[in-house]
């Protein structure tokens, strides 16, 4: 009689690890790249303009950024407006995260003559682009925008 107790208790309380060592739904945690994304999906206003060292604000006043998409299914898309005559923006294109989900993200990919990539930074307000732009501008007048650009933006 006391084997059969016993016996029964170690039943209980294997069925009880069992259970209590099963993860429960909903506590994997969230990919960064949807983390980033829902940190991204914004409509941006520009802030301040550098570049190649020289403050470019003046040009860009007015200048939106909007990025969206679905989360968890890229390329995304963007949009801008209120581009100067001189820009190294286009109205539209895509995008989506680099090799470094947490700091880069590649505009227009797979599109050669203007896939970029990019190093951001961004909080709860404000964003951040750094980039290299290595061609022509996007609208009718071609001065230089080639080289070190800067975009702050904020909410």
């Amino acid at each position: 009689m006391k084997i059969l107790r016993i016996l029964s208790l170690l039943a209980v309380v294997a069925v009880i690890s069992t259970y209590t060592g099963c993860k429960s739904k909903g506590t994997d945690p969230e990919p960064i790249a949807n983390v980033q994304f829902a940190k991204l999906a914004k409509t941006w206003k520009v802030s301040t303009v550098s570049f190649d060292g020289s403050d470019r604000s003046a040009e860009f006043t007015g200048f939106q950024l909007v990025l969206g998409g679905t989360k968890g299914n890229p390329p995304f898309s963007y949009t801008t407006s209120g581009r100067p005559s001189i820009s190294p923006w286009k109205a539209s294109g895509t995008w989506e995260f680099g090799p470094a989900v947490e700091t880069n993200i590649v505009r227009d990919k797979g599109v050669a003559a203007d896939e970029l990539t990019m190093t951001y930074t961004v909080t709860e307000s404000t964003l951040t682009l750094t980039f290299t732009f290595a061609r022509d501008g996007y609208t009718t007048r071609t001065e230089q925008v080639r080289g070190p650009w800067i975009f702050t933006f904020t909410l």
